[in-house]
């Protein structure tokens, strides 16, 4: 975004003057082109088929590039940085996301940091490969795995943080990989490209008093495919016989339910408590230390797969594109 003037209210930025106004542009050494949609959008507005547009530009260009950056607003782009690494299978290239804090245009912005160093790690090679082969976003001087990360602060520029999953690599003088952490995918297999999106899913975050209308209410929505149930430290729940059963006649329909914490750090441990002993018994799906952000992006993923609910766990409790720790 830029500012119209000083006092004015923000506006999108054309990418085609990027150089203009990042100038530091022209000495990193690389070929730098770039892509705009007709249309910006906030990124309030983002949405699948936007994630879709994106995933296309990749696909057009894939054989041509040796990595991508992608620039998004802040507000959800650990949402979409997490959808795309579900969407790219098999990627053995840098897809990065980044943005800023502040806009281009401002004195202070952390624009031009953000962008140049993503750059850089998307160029990044070794023996003639990428260095980082996966969905990563960037942000304040640090890599983090995309599926592992959260927006934790609307005002500091280290808006970003991976909880349970450390750097991928850090800024400073030099670039430090982290080596052990990235993913080294098979890169004989060919990409794959998943479209089949289903966003028929809701959030349910529980808090102390909740009442059984609402719940019942939340899980009768019509055409629900998934729920993503924000449960209270390692994954405990009221033990109410009423909210039980709600929860086991949804999972008998055939509709998942992933118990994730409302922690930023930690893992469920499901039936390490007796407040989560009967979630495990009627088949709520653990989601370990995913993120809700992660967790959304792989339900929206797997439901496109037409799984089977007992498919649909299993495939769900196990890491399959770095998102959790198994």
């Amino acid at each position: 975004m830029v500012r119209e003037n000083r006092e004015g209210s923000l506006r999108s930025f054309d990418f085609k003057g990027i150089k203009d106004k990042i100038p530091e542009l022209n000495l990193v050494d690389c070929k730098i082109e770039t892509y705009s949609f007709e249309k910006p959008i906030d990124s309030s507005n983002m949405s699948p088929r936007y994630w879709i547009q994106i995933m296309e530009v990749i696909e057009k260009n894939y054989h041509k590039a040796d990595g991508f950056v992608i620039l998004s607003g802040t507000d959800t782009m650990s949402y979409s940085a997490s959808i795309m690494s579900f969407m790219l299978e098999n990627l053995c290239k840098p897809v990065i996301f980044t943005g800023s804090q502040l806009p281009i245009g401002d004195l202070r912005t952390d624009a031009k940091e953000n962008l140049i160093t993503s750059i850089q790690i998307a160029a990044a090679q070794l023996n003639g490969e990428p260095v980082i082969r996966e969905v990563c976003l960037y942000f304040e001087y640090k890599l983090y795995r995309a599926n592992r990360t959260k927006k934790i602060s609307a005002e500091q520029f280290d808006a970003f943080q991976s909880p349970n999953f450390p750097p991928l690599c850090e800024s400073g003088v030099h670039l430090s990989f982290n080596f052990d952490a990235l993913i080294r995918p098979d890169c004989s297999k060919e990409l794959i490209l998943h479209k089949d999106l289903d966003q028929q899913i809701v959030i349910l975050k529980l808090f102390p008093g909740i009442k059984e209308e609402i719940v019942k209410h939340i899980l009768n929505i019509p055409g629900l495919q998934g729920v993503v149930l924000e449960t209270f430290g390692s994954g405990n729940a009221p033990t109410e016989s009423w909210f039980v059963d709600v929860l086991k006649t949804t999972i008998n329909k055939g509709i998942p339910i992933i118990n994730v914490t409302q922690c930023i750090s930690g893992s469920v441990l499901m039936g390490y408590y007796e407040t989560s002993e009967q979630l495990k018994e009627i088949g709520v799906v653990n989601g370990k230390d995913i993120t809700t952000e992660a967790a959304i992006a792989k339900m929206i993923y797997l439901l496109g797969l037409n799984l089977d609910i007992k498919e649909f766990k299993q495939c769900f409790e196990i890491s399959i594109r770095g998102e959790m720790t198994d």
